[in-house]
């Protein structure tokens, strides 16, 4: 039976490094030598498109170096499940995770890479002023628990960022970039990223997501006018809008956007079916529309008045030809070719223009996708059963619903007399879920702030019928009481029997939008819950011997687990290591007396009970392995057990030979 131990790899987050590494080994084995690069051979395969120039083209800066290795530096950390704070924790499918959100995408790696569909972060922007995000090449976690006030320290540890300082742009990219590169493998490769932003470091973060990203998977730089009356925080210029940087893993197409009411009341048609359409013309209009640009798009369509139906050939001397013209009178071409014009001959709709005294043709749009392909693609994706119209998103984005005024008013409608520090409105983020996910994805909010992020996927499932999840993380950063602008929530946090920091109420905008969304749909069935989960070191204790008393450094490490962890924190480590989503379902069983838990339709099965003697060993093997069978996974199947359980090496010894005969090969001790 291995034991599982602090330095193992089962249980530091996922190793980038290696996984990069075993990627070359797959693509290139002969640019390896004893397991090293020989970077001659590899250049010699990736032939000229190898950049050997001393001056390249790319942003750099002081610190670029170590930034990138924070991102590829395991975490030694893990998620503490907290019961209390969630709500439905049997059922829910949501993540809100307090902690350093550095940390935690390294620990998410392993449950989570490939399988977000849409990340949306509004991280802090660079004003010059405090700045929360310190990070810590050497041990993360104990800056992540001082910087928080949850160890000896000096509580929230601010460092100032002024525009004189002569990094004011470093120390923002240094906390960007590394969070952006683990944040990337989080993505689906049809997964796309949208990053709120003002102008200060636009320009540097477009350079960072085209070198994390790809500059070909760079989608649209778009503007958010949310402040018509724009702010006087600058000397000349009145600022309305801000920037929404969006990209893609390589595969994202937009699903667009909702119809507004204007744009519904072209759907003014009804067929004998009840199914609302429009009428749009069947010539292209804007170029390339001329015959000579797609020739075999020009050919006649010939209409028989007295039948009222059309045709691609002429069936009688009656019918009249019409042909793609325009505007000027000369030759253009047809929105369709002529096999889809024959699959949906049906829906044409000649008519004569009196002012030109021509025939021209209309096609019927249908609301419902799935009624009528009349797209220029010749197959639509229907998706997750949202047939509904919609259309293409523009470069700039304006209007009431996304505004800081409506913001505020969302915000304060949950939270009556809290003012929020530029806040985003959710019907901003419902924009963006309309545009990207479909049933069951994930949202990512890695800079959660207050739950925006969330409460728009409530929204939306609510709106859709979708059962879409999120994952928030966000920083518990401290209200103080003697700062002016925290004094409000600092007096809600502590009335309201909350923790001082900005996750209380990230959670709390949680609860109040799932009780609004119960209160006002009472039949609703959707989840309305959330996991929640909080940043810590390991629950296994690693080796720190005091050399003044190495007698008692053995004694105490005898027990491999933290004794103030409980078998839940233990529990989702190591789903956490074994790569499980942290909602997968848990099923219990007593066994010989002992707790017994199959996760994951029995991919880990985990005993961590205090005390196995020998007494136990043969009913709880034989126990296992029934349950095991009934269960009969697919894959292999890893049991773990509490080392400082077993009585003697007799009984771990029997129990591991027992699982072994009977085809439970891998079982690990902790």
């Amino acid at each position: 039976m291995k034991k599982i131990t602090v330095e193992d790899p089962e249980v530091r987050s996922a190793d980038i490094v290696t996984e990069n590494l075993d990627h070359l080994k797959i693509l290139f084995p002969e640019a390896f030598t004893e397991d090293k690069i020989d970077f001659e051979v590899l250049k010699q395969l990736l032939g000229g498109t190898v950049d050997e120039r001393e001056e390249k083209y790319g942003l750099n800066w002081h610190g670029k170096r170590q930034a990138r290795q924070l991102a590829l530096t395991p975490s030694s950390g893990t998620l503490r499940p907290c019961l209390e704070e969630s709500v439905d924790w049997d059922t829910t499918k949501n993540l809100m995770i307090e902690g350093d959100n550095l940390e935690v995408l390294k620990l998410l790696k392993k449950s989570y890479a490939g399988k977000v569909k849409l990340i949306y972060i509004d991280p802090p922007y660079n004003t010059g002023k405090d700045f929360v995000y310190r990070d810590d090449f050497t041990d993360n976690i104990r800056n992540y628990k001082e910087t928080t006030g949850q160890v000896d320290g000096s509580g929230l540890n601010l460092s100032s960022n002024p525009e004189t300082s002569g990094r004011y742009h470093t120390v923002w990219l240094d906390m960007i970039y590394p969070r952006l590169k683990l944040a990337r493998s989080l993505l689906k490769d049809d997964g796309v990223i949208f990053i709120s932003i003002d102008e200060n470091e636009l320009i540097n973060l477009s350079q960072v997501c085209n070198e994390v990203f790809g500059e070909e998977n760079h989608i649209a730089t778009m503007a958010v006018i949310n402040n018509m009356k724009g702010r006087n925080d600058r000397a000349n210029i009145a600022t309305c809008h801000e920037y929404l940087l969006v990209y893609t893993k390589g595969d994202f197409v937009s699903l667009g956007l909702p119809l507004t009411p204007e744009q519904l009341t072209e759907y003014k048609y009804v067929d004998e079916d009840g199914n609302k359409y429009a009428l749009r013309d069947l010539r292209k209009r804007g170029r390339p529309d001329r015959r000579q640009d797609r020739p075999n798009m020009y050919f006649p369509v010939f209409y028989n008045q007295n039948q009222d139906s059309c045709s691609l050939t002429r069936t009688s001397v009656e019918d009249i030809e019409i042909l793609p013209k325009r505007g000027d009178g000369d030759d253009g071409v047809w929105r369709w070719g002529k096999k889809k014009i024959s699959k949906n001959i049906a829906y044409l709709h000649p008519r004569l223009s009196k002012t030109k005294n021509r025939w021209d043709i209309d096609h019927r749009v249908y609301l419902r996708l799935d009624i009528l392909d009349d797209t220029e693609d010749e197959e639509v994706d229907d998706g997750d059963e949202r047939y509904l119209r919609t259309s293409k998103s523009k470069s700039f984005w304006w209007g009431g619903d996304i505004s800081t005024d409506v913001a505020n008013r969302e915000f304060k409608g949950l939270f009556p007399g809290l003012n929020p520090d530029y806040p985003k409105s959710p019907f901003l983020i419902e924009k963006l879920l309309h545009m990207s996910i479909k049933q069951e994805d994930i949202v990512l909010d890695f800079f959660a702030g207050y739950s925006t992020t969330g409460d728009a996927v409530y929204r939306f499932n609510l709106d859709q019928e979708s059962s879409c999840k999120f994952l928030l993380v966000q920083l518990p950063e401290q209200f103080y009481q003697d700062k002016k602008e925290h004094k409000e929530v600092y007096s809600f946090c502590q009335s309201n029997g909350l923790a001082t920091n900005v996750a209380e109420i990230s959670k709390e905008r949680l609860r109040r939008a799932a009780k609004k969304i119960k209160t006002d749909h009472p039949t609703y069935s959707g989840d309305l819950g959330f996991r929640v989960f909080k940043l810590d070191s390991s629950n296994i204790r690693s080796w720190e011997p005091d050399r003044d008393d190495l007698e008692g450094s053995l004694l105490k490490n005898v027990e491999h687990i933290k004794t103030d962890r409980s078998e839940n924190d233990v529990l989702y480590e190591l789903l956490l290591k074994l790569g499980l989503d942290l909602c997968v379902p848990i099923e219990t069983r007593a066994i010989a007396g002992k707790s017994v838990h199959s996760v994951g339709a029995g991919t880990l099965i985990a005993c961590i009970d205090e005390k196995i003697d020998e007494n136990d060993v043969e009913v709880l093997a034989h126990g296992i392995v029934e349950w095991h069978e009934e269960i009969a996974p697919a894959g292999d199947t890893t049991v773990v057990f509490r080392d400082s359980a077993f009585t003697d090496d007799v009984a771990k010894t029997n129990l591991t030979a027992i699982l072994e005969q009977r085809g439970l090969g891998n079982v690990r001790s902790l």
